[in-house]
């Protein structure tokens, strides 16, 4: 199980992967993954004192010494399930209007 804690609206922005079915979130880590493995997360969203317990997949990886200096970890696609929903709607709601934004991510 990992434990994510983001508290800042300019990290969400960074590690949220919208553009993944059911969402998803980039976790930096050392840890070796492969495409597919089972996650377990508990979130920490900003000020929000309760923690979202979510499963997912590994849906992205990004390697050591990635091209542009991208930060090495994994991205998770949130299960299709009422915690997935509910943590893709959390963040959404967080974010608002920066989904819009064309500033890079983690992923891209």
């Amino acid at each position: 199980m990992l434990s994510l804690n983001i508290k800042e609206k300019s990290a969400l922005y960074a590690a949220f992967m919208p553009h993944l079915r059911n969402g998803g979130l980039f976790i930096p880590t050392t840890r070796q993954y492969r495409l597919g493995d089972p996650v377990y997360m508990l979130l920490s969203l900003m000020d929000d004192p309760a923690k979202l317990p979510v499963a997912g997949v590994v849906a992205w990886i990004t390697p050591q010494g990635a091209q542009a200096n991208k930060q090495q970890g994994v991205g998770v696609q949130f299960s299709g399930d009422e915690s997935g929903q509910n943590a893709r709607r959390k963040i959404e709601n967080l974010l608002g209007n920066s989904l819009q934004s064309s500033r890079p991510t983690h992923t891209l």
